[in-house]
């Protein structure tokens, strides 16, 4: 077992005869180790990408309401009527009157 742990620090297993297989699986796990830093970054990107969408949303939602609360508050009789008497309109003192059509029947 001491010898053996002796070729592996002195590297003999890359020069020996049957090196060939070992470089092989040396390959093989450099592979796996690339790909797998490659889908760490992937997955690292797309949590700063969700992050980022995140906020967007919550910017919307608070422009959204913000928005909203302006149309509700232009909508309301009062300021309808206080921006028509700056153009010199006034609302009417008389009520409206319903007109009421009847069909003939031939």
């Amino acid at each position: 077992m001491k010898e053996s742990f002796y070729n592996i620090v002195k590297g003999k297993f890359l020069v020996s005869d049957e090196a060939l297989k070992n470089w092989r699986f040396i390959i093989f796990l450099s592979l796996l180790a690339l790909i797998m830093i490659a889908s760490s970054h992937n997955a690292d990107k797309k949590v700063h990408e969700i992050s980022s969408l995140n906020a967007q949303v919550k910017e919307l939602k608070s422009e959204y309401v913000d928005v909203r609360m302006q149309l509700m508050q232009t909508r309301m009789e009062s300021k309808i009527i206080a921006a028509m008497e700056g153009q010199g309109l006034q609302p009417s003192t008389t009520p409206p009157k319903r007109i009421r059509i009847v069909k003939e029947e031939d």
